[in-house]
């Protein structure tokens, strides 16, 4: 690698050897994918969805609630966002969540993916106010930046094509690749969120794309009643579960890491009410 600088991260330089190693030993990010899964008893988050609903009058869903615990979780253990570039580690500025969602819920609507910067200090209603913000623009007829480059590139011919796409990957191994090519780019991202449960569908596993730096893949399945095991009590109930599926690059750090991180979000998702304060209403206040 040439330059060791980048505009999207900040090279590390304390890394333990047997870390510095493992983009030499595996070369790609699905070579070195950890499969996680984790289910969530939602019985908290619904109540709470349902009061912060009446509270504000804002349409919240299991979405929202995702991404803002996804990017504390990022906040608390911030090498979790890190990547691979040119066989070196850097950390990312800043916490950029990639999404997706269909224009409408047919065959004929095609996929659109939103890329945002959020920040942990923001509140949840700044958070519901952004999402939904990018979603409906996404839905528009306006096209995005990425639209308007693919629609530039796929008239390139197919070989030249993929030429360029490997230049592009080139380029952004020696970190000379563009800040223009990359902030707004989607797959450029500390994370990539999928919401598979809004279109009534159970998570699957989604590959890591080899093309661009995102080290986590995270999919969201629908919600269903399942048995549910106290681990405290034994007892076996039924609860509303939700399943997420995670795609995680070993390489940027150890499972054991990574499973800390999963212990946050969870804990945040099952139990939001513990950091969002609700707004008062008249009949939680007692005002007539």
């Amino acid at each position: 690698m040439l330059w060791r600088w980048r505009p999207d991260g900040d090279y590390v330089r304390d890394l333990p050897n047997v870390r510095r190693i493992m983009p030499f030993l595996m070369r790609g990010k699905n070579q070195s994918a950890v499969y996680w899964e984790q289910k969530f008893d939602v019985t908290e988050t619904d109540a709470f969805i349902e009061r912060y609903r009446k509270a504000t009058g804002k349409r919240v869903t299991y979405h929202h609630i995702v991404i803002w615990a996804a990017v504390h979780a990022i906040a608390e253990r911030p090498r979790l966002n890190r990547f691979i570039a040119g066989g070196r580690v850097y950390q990312r500025r800043g916490i950029w969540i990639s999404f997706s969602g269909k224009k409408k819920k047919d065959d004929n609507h095609p996929l659109v993916t939103v890329k945002r910067e959020f920040d942990p200090k923001w509140s949840f209603e700044q958070f519901i106010d952004v999402i939904e913000g990018d979603i409906r623009e996404s839905r528009s007829d306006k096209e995005s930046t990425t639209d308007k480059e693919l629609k530039f590139f796929l008239r390139i011919p197919t070989l030249i094509l993929w030429l360029l796409v490997k230049l592009v990957m080139f380029l952004d191994n020696i970190n000379a690749l563009p800040s223009v090519f990359i902030r707004e780019d989607p797959l450029f991202a500390s994370m990539f969120i999928a919401n598979l449960g809004s279109l009534g569908m159970d998570a699957g596993y989604h590959h890591l794309y080899e093309y661009g730096n995102i080290p986590l893949f995270t999919v969201i399945g629908k919600r269903k009643l399942e048995p549910w095991v106290d681990q405290e009590t034994g007892e076996i109930s039924t609860r509303p579960v939700v399943t997420l599926r995670h795609l995680y690059d070993e390489r940027v750090e150890d499972g054991l890491y990574m499973a800390k991180v999963l212990d946050i979000f969870q804990h945040r998702v099952e139990h939001p009410e513990a950091y969002i304060d609700l707004p008062e209403t008249e009949d939680a206040s007692g005002a007539a």
